[in-house]
Order: structure tokens, then sequence, then C-alpha cells
């Protein structure tokens, strides 16, 4: 029988990972279904772009995956059952339930509304393709001269409100941070950013929590008031609550705890990547949310299976950071180099040439996701067990060796 492999979700990271399951392994021996609600991949790190009316490149994964091996289910994930490894779906023919041997948990996460009043029904937010395209139409029902607030000053905020300002120079654009701009950058990070809101008129509003959100104004901290006939939430993400249903371990967040190959501390049989996984990095520091730290826990994910599958060796690799690449509109940028464990450094690239960087690492991106066979050595043939990666199969918790 061959060994079925499902992955649930298929942004960056899902995605990367089905693709190099499927070279690492001989489609005769292992069955990779990739499940998703969409048809096509969405590059997240471009929203902000996608909210001013840029159009973004069609990437289907009918085409991504053609002639791998990679068995695609357009359907939500309506709830994970990790104890009798079944995953129950909602598609074209109602509710299914698929079940699995190896489960890759992939569905990410969403925005975190922080239980702020009001934001839920007046902000918007551009985690996904939704919510980018609602905020889309509305900035561009807003007439010269009317408010957007750009609420957190986070990476995301950041190119959210550079990007609006810059796409819509005659709307009124601020940022409320809760504490300094770019206050974790090094200081000529935070001076090029300064520069760059200076230079497209953006109001900055540093220490600045915004408690309530209403249709026409955000009010701060301390009872100011501040007007928004648009209010862009980007105070950070929440996981998809699925895993917090099951019987995983996950942590305060509801992220699966993970060890180093990104497998399950509590079920064997089930790997988390991306934002779903609560992973360890360099300082014995949780890694963040993000692309920077997803792609390579995909890579990991998928090798370790593929290694527990054919008796091969496993990867000892560790996940670690290089810089934090934002895009301030389409003609700056920042390239904030960083330590192991994410401390900003003094040396960064700014301009035009750090803006030219950041496209290219979204390009890499999204090239990775649509190349996802190319690179990698041949094929091998797994080891199939009776019960493969069960407790009793397996070993759980893993040997001390399998975990460094």
């Amino acid at each position: 029988m061959q060994h079925r492999i499902i992955v649930i979700g298929a942004g960056y990271t899902g995605a990367i990972a089905a693709g190099r399951l499927a070279k690492r392994l001989r489609s005769e021996d292992v069955a990779i279904t990739l499940v998703n609600a969409e048809p096509d991949f969405v590059e997240r790190v471009r929203m902000h772009q996608l909210a001013v009316g840029q159009e973004l490149t069609p990437r289907p994964f009918s085409k991504m995956f053609a002639g791998t091996g990679v068995g695609l289910k357009l359907a939500k994930v309506t709830a994970v059952d990790v104890d009798r490894k079944a995953v129950t779906v909602l598609g074209e023919n109602g509710n299914e339930e698929l079940a699995y041997d190896s489960l890759v948990y992939a569905l990410g996460s969403g925005w975190n509304p922080q239980g702020v009043p009001g934001t839920a029904e007046h902000a918007h937010e551009i985690t996904g393709r939704p919510g980018a395209l609602r905020l889309r139409e509305r900035l561009a029902a807003l007439d010269a001269g009317q408010s957007v607030v750009v609420v957190g000053g986070g990476l995301t905020g950041l190119e959210a409100a550079t990007e609006i300002a810059e796409a819509r120079p005659d709307l009124d654009v601020a940022l409320a941070a809760r504490g300094e701009l770019g206050d974790w950058l090094s200081p000529k990070g935070r001076r090029h950013v300064r520069k760059v809101f200076g230079g497209l008129g953006i109001t900055v509003r540093e220490h600045a929590a915004v408690t309530e959100v209403t249709a026409d104004h955000v009010t701060i901290a301390g009872g100011a008031s501040v007007p928004a006939a648009v209010t862009v939430w980007t105070t950070g993400f929440a996981v998809h609550p699925i895993a917090g249903a099951t019987t995983l371990e996950v942590g305060d967040t509801g992220r699966i705890v993970v060890d180093a190959t990104m497998r399950s501390v509590s079920h064997p049989d089930v790997y988390a990547i991306g934002d779903a996984a609560l992973a360890m990095g360099p300082g014995d520091k949780p890694l963040r949310m993000s692309c920077a730290s997803g792609v390579p826990a995909a890579w990991q994910a998928a090798d370790s299976i593929a290694a527990r599958l054919t008796g091969g060796k496993l990867p000892h690799a560790s996940i670690r950071y290089f810089n934090q690449c934002i895009s301030l509109g389409r003609r700056e940028g920042l390239i904030q180099y960083v330590t192991a464990d994410d401390r900003a450094v003094r040396a960064a690239l700014t301009g035009r040439l750090a803006a030219l960087y950041k496209e290219l690492v979204c390009k890499g991106a999204a090239w990775g996701v649509a190349n996802p066979l190319l690179g990698l050595p041949a094929r091998r043939r797994p080891v199939v067990r009776p019960e493969p990666l069960t407790a009793s199969a397996a070993g759980a918790p893993a040997p001390a060796a399998e975990r460094a």
C-alpha cells in the first residue's frame, strides 16, 4: 500500500513541502495530496500591492504541480482528528474525510484583531487575498483628502502605509504604532524609514495604542480620536484555530509544538510548518511567523519525512535569520541585516537597491513554489513500514539524536 501523505494548506510552506516530498519520494510508494480552498497560489507577501490596485501574476496549482505526482484537493479543511489520523474537508461534493499516514499541517495564520472593540466590524486586513481585495475596493472609493489609518508598526504596517501613500498621494495616510517607528531596526534603518515616511507625507503617531475602531475614526489610549475613513489593521497574526481543537500539544497562542525536524512532539505522524508551528531557533527563541522561517521549515519537514520513510539521514541544519526585507513602496526599500536570532545589526541596505533586492526575494520565493522539483537529488524509494510514523513504529518521543 502507498504511504498516504496529506499536506493541508498551500501557502508558501505547504506548496513547497508538497513539491519537495514529490521529488524526494517515488509516486508508486507514496500518495501525496495537497488540500487547499483556492485553486491558485497566493503571494501573501504582496497583499499590500494587491490592495492598492496592482495586478499579480496568476499561479494556478493545476499547472504548478502538473506531472509531479502531487494530487490536488480543492476543499476547505474543517477539522483534523489526529488520534484517528483523518482530515475532514468541505468541497464541491460536501463533507469528506481523508485518511493519512503522515500529515503536514500548514494552515498558516490570519489577522489578529487583538480583542479591540470595533476592529472586526470596521477594520480592514491584508493577511489574505479576500481581505486585500475588500480593502482595494474601499480605497478606490475614497475621495481625495480622506483619511487612512494603518494600525501597527511592524513589517506589514510599514509596507501597507508606504504602499497606500505612494499609490494614493491624494489621501491623508497615518500610521499608529504602539512604540516608536521602527524601534527594532538599526539606527540607519530607523532613519531611512523616517525619511521615506516624511517624503510620502505619512503622519506617524508613536506610543499610540488603538483602543477602539469605528466607521470613521480610531481612539488612541488616553482618549484621543483620530479620523479614519479606512482603518487597516496590521498588529500581528493569529494562527488557524483548528490545531487548538485537536489533542496536539500547542503553545499559548495555538501553534503546534514541534521538534527540530518539524515533527509534533505529541503526535509523531504530524508535522507542522510555517506560522502554524512553534519551533525553536537560535538562542532558544521561537521562530517568528514569517516566510523567512516558514520556507526553510518546509524544507526541513519534507526532508525529515523522506528520511524517516527511506531510512536516510535526518537533516540537522538549523533555521536562522539573515535579514529582514521591507518594501517601502515600489521605489524604496530597506534590507535590515540581523543576527541568527533576528536582532538588528548596524548594517542595512536602503533606497532603490534595497527595493530591487526585496523584489528579487519575492520573485525568488514565488519561483521556489512554482518550481518545487528543480535542484534536488533524484528520487529515492521509501521503506514503507506496516504502521508508518506512529508512536509505536517511529518512537515517541524521538531519540535525542533525531531531535538534535
